[in-house]
């Protein structure tokens, strides 16, 4: 298990990751508010309230909805190139039907499937979800017994034409994914950590979203299905779990596009190898990044003046 830790920054939005979580389709944060004792007592004995007292109730659950909003999440990353460029394809191919909707398109980098949502209040519930992620591993091999755990992906759905995203085939290995989700939210919650209350397991791969840009969402009301006609019932490829990472909603994001990663675990030895090379290829992209904002900084005129300058006083002072 590798671990990670930084600072929170703002990075991106909780409402732009919302539309890919497995409760796209209903109100997330209804599942996140915890109801306060006197709520639940008035509802067993039935009593009556007044104006004032609805009121009170309506403002403390807007308070409960946004302090238990989702911030983390257990990610299974899309590493297999075929279904990447597949998808590019395909957002390629929408994007030139309607160019509004490059802003709703979700990076290659970023894509993945949802596990598991939690709220994550500190530092401390933070260490608990690592140590539950880790905790999980024993009862997932426990689950594969040396089995591999293949995805198919094939298709493409919608949910109320603003999201859209590439379907698994249903098998065995589908069915298997959900009994490993259900068992990593139970370790969570026997923690105490809030994740993932009252909703059944939906894995699906988003690729496009409307809730990515509030001025897309402006323009745009509705996806066209008729966009990605073509790709319907398109084979995708497949992706093998050998992966489950945490990962928060909010920290920035890393240079190859995907989440921040408090914590991963890794399935089956050969696949160790594949993790140390994707961390050597993350710490790559970082510093040619760094070697990029130096090249565009280089380029100004007026800073390419003032090195000549420096370096003409060090030579005359010397």
């Amino acid at each position: 298990m590798t671990q990670q830790r930084e600072e929170p920054c703002p990075a991106d939005s909780v409402d732009s990751l919302m539309a890919e979580m497995p409760f796209v389709d209903t109100d997330i944060e209804d599942e996140f508010v915890m109801p306060a004792t006197s709520e639940i007592n008035i509802k067993k004995k039935r009593k009556r309230t007044t104006g004032r007292e609805i009121g009170e109730g309506s403002e403390r659950k807007k308070k409960q909805k946004k302090q238990y909003q989702p911030n983390y999440f257990v990610s299974l990353p899309i590493t297999n190139p075929e279904i990447t460029g597949s998808i590019q394809t395909v957002q390629d191919a929408i994007i030139q039907k309607d160019q509004r909707l490059s802003k709703a398109m979700v990076h290659s980098g970023s894509l993945h499937v949802t596990m598991l949502v939690m709220h994550l209040s500190n530092e401390e519930e933070i260490s608990i979800a690592v140590g539950a992620l880790s905790d999980s591993k024993d009862f997932v091999e426990d689950l594969l017994k040396g089995k591999t755990v293949d995805l198919s992906f094939q298709g493409i759905d919608h949910f109320k034409n603003e999201v859209g995203f590439v379907k698994l085939a249903e098998n065995d290995h589908t069915t298997l994914l959900t009994e490993i989700a259900e068992s990593i939210k139970k370790i969570f919650q026997e923690k105490g950590i809030l994740a993932g209350e009252g909703r059944a397991f939906k894995p699906h791969l988003t690729f496009m979203k409307l809730s990515k840009s509030t001025q897309l969402r402006k323009q745009v009301k509705k996806i066209d299905s008729s966009l990605y006609e073509d790709f319907k019932s398109h084979y995708f490829g497949d992706e093998v779990l050998h992966r489950l990472d945490l990962c928060s909603m909010l920290k920035k994001k890393q240079p190859n596009g995907y989440y921040y990663c408090e914590s991963s675990i890794v399935f089956g030895k050969s696949h160790e190898a594949d993790l140390v090379k994707e961390a050597l290829h993350r710490e790559t992209q970082a510093l040619l990044s760094g070697l990029n904002q130096i090249k565009e900084l280089l380029s100004s005129s007026e800073i390419r003046m003032k090195i000549r300058k420096e370096l003409f006083e060090d030579r005359h002072n010397s």
